[in-house]
């Protein structure tokens, strides 16, 4: 990619999302070839444009012919959620991504994961050192799945990396976007504040990581003005 940005000769992400669409977009520009994933074929169709191949994977089943795709890339990016207690990449994907590491082919692994995974801290202050404490099903399954993903990193040596994402906000999903629409609510509760990232920060702290790795890292990715919704 010319500039230090981890070198990446490719990037392929599993769930083609708001967050890895941005990503995708700011790496083509520096020549990174992109590849990913889409839970139908219409979605597929919806994604795929001509410089990046979209395949289906909707989790019941493993991509086809994935084995030789991870042998044209060197960075990985997993932004679907869990499925239950089970994470459906490493499910149908475990050994080839392993595979890839032993022989040094993939140089970087990132988890799109949640601040939900810290459960209700009552408007307190944390950091990474944080313990996880979810207290939702949905938080829970979160948990498991970014704790399969760091024993892949301890078994097989996995660089993978952990961004425990805040609420995503950016172009075309926004309260200005949500009240254009008429989707906009409000939730009003004494001392209740809530923590944002702009789906722009997102990309540039995954780029940083992309080009300084720090396999096993945890990162929560946030802005640092956690405010009340209605402000």
């Amino acid at each position: 990619m010319g500039d230090g940005t981890a070198g990446a000769e490719g990037l392929f992400c599993f769930g083609l999302g708001y967050c890895a669409q941005s990503l995708a977009a700011s790496l083509k520009r520096r020549g990174c070839k992109v590849a990913g994933t889409a839970r139908t074929p219409e979605a597929v169709s919806e994604v795929e444009n001509s410089d990046t191949e979209v395949f289906c994977f909707d989790g019941k089943s493993p991509v086809g012919n994935m084995a030789a795709i991870l042998t044209r890339i060197s960075h990985l990016l997993v932004s679907i959620p869990p499925d239950g207690d089970e994470d459906p990449v490493l499910t149908h994907h475990r050994d080839q991504i392993a595979g890839c590491v032993g022989d040094g082919t993939l140089r970087w692994i990132g988890y799109l994961s949640t601040t939900g995974v810290y459960g209700d801290r009552q408007g307190a202050w944390i950091d990474e050192t944080t313990p996880r404490s979810p207290t939702s099903d949905r938080a829970r399954f979160r948990s498991h799945a970014e704790q399969a993903w760091l024993s892949l990193a301890e078994d097989a040596h996995a660089p993978v990396h952990v961004f425990r994402l805040a609420g995503i906000y950016g172009p075309g999903r926004n309260q200005l976007a949500a009240v254009r629409v008429g989707k906009a609510h409000r939730v009003q509760k004494p001392g209740q504040v809530f923590s944002r990232i702009h789906v722009d920060d997102v990309t540039g702290v995954l780029t940083a990581s992309m080009a300084r790795p720090r396999p096993g890292a945890v990162y929560n990715v946030c802005d640092d003005e956690p405010a009340p919704p209605e402000d």
